[in-house]
């Protein structure tokens, strides 16, 4: 059995050069780097960043086997950088290999049996994929938890309340959810964070867990929330943090249960994915940290 990570992988166009990128692939490589046996499933282009994509993600082991391969063009995203290293993103996506989900190739989930589910981003709404998405999602959940991570890009969809429904159907079949404040900002102008959690909680999420940036992040359950700060850290970019984050909840999820994962236990799964979301800000693009690097910088500050 494996982890299965669904969505896209796509190449960022940074001012540094080209790296890749996407939500899913960053939490794919996130995944293997502690240790996990990760099955990426999204499609990957035979064009030179489609071949960028499936050489960096095999050189972190991400499996390929259950990816779809076509000679459709790969999106791409211009990433724009503010002066506190925030990235902005300007995508490319109609008509390219990155977002061709179908169900001639998405993986039987009855027969192959993953452990959980993380899906999310992009590939969630973009059509004409997306519907198919959910279907299949729906099926999985039959046998896996599903982790979604709505991680919300404006630029390709400004149409609020099309979001809020899409996003809250997504959240009809999950498990847990990642999200950011800003997500849930521009989301729910009019709520707060707990109150968004909340409303999660109650459509049947077991655990909601929010990213304040700098400030930390937060965790919520049907009966406690458990805050934490943020680790200090001079950041290079901010690429990838939020994907390392859902990548460390999952590992949790996966060591201990979702119903176990409560009191200390989340709280010491938030520590851990702050001081790796912290890592991976110290680093140009996503470049998730490894268990042993989690170790050392936990071990440095005690």
């Amino acid at each position: 059995m494996s982890v299965w990570v669904c969505g896209e992988a796509l190449v960022d166009v940074l001012p540094e050069g080209s790296v890749v990128g996407g939500g899913p692939a960053n939490t794919a490589k996130a995944l293997t780097r502690l240790g996990r046996d990760v099955e990426f499933i999204g499609g990957i282009s035979t064009d030179r960043y489609g071949d960028q994509i499936t050489e960096e993600l095999s050189r972190d082991a991400v499996g390929l086997k259950l990816s779809h391969i076509s000679k459709k063009p790969t999106s791409t995203a211009q990433v724009t950088l503010d002066e506190m290293g925030g990235a902005s993103y300007v995508f490319a996506i109609e008509n390219t290999a990155t977002f061709d989900f179908d169900d001639e190739w998405l993986p039987d989930p009855s027969r192959r049996k993953p452990e959980i589910l993380h899906i999310g981003s992009l590939a969630t709404i973009v059509e004409p994929g997306s519907p198919t998405l959910y279907e299949w999602a729906m099926r999985v959940a039959e046998f896996a938890p599903v982790v979604f991570d709505p991680n919300v890009r404006t630029s390709y969809l400004a149409d609020r309340p099309r979001y809020v429904a899409s996003v809250e159907k997504w959240i009809s079949i999950s498990s847990v959810v990642k999200a950011s404040d800003d997500d849930l900002a521009w989301l729910y102008p009019d709520l707060n964070l707990l109150s968004v959690a909340k409303r999660w909680i109650d459509a049947g999420v077991e655990i909601v867990v929010i990213t304040l940036g700098a400030k930390g992040m937060m965790a919520v359950t049907a009966n406690e929330v458990i805050e934490i700060p943020g680790i200090a850290v001079e950041v290079v970019d901010t690429v990838g943090a939020g994907d390392t984050v859902g990548a460390v909840i999952v590992d949790a999820i996966l060591e201990h249960g979702i119903f176990n994962l409560r009191g200390d236990l989340l709280r010491d799964a938030l520590n851990c994915a702050a001081i790796a979301a912290a890592i991976t800000c110290s680093r140009v693009g996503a470049q998730p940290p490894t268990k042993r690097e989690i170790r050392t910088k936990e071990k440095n500050r005690v």
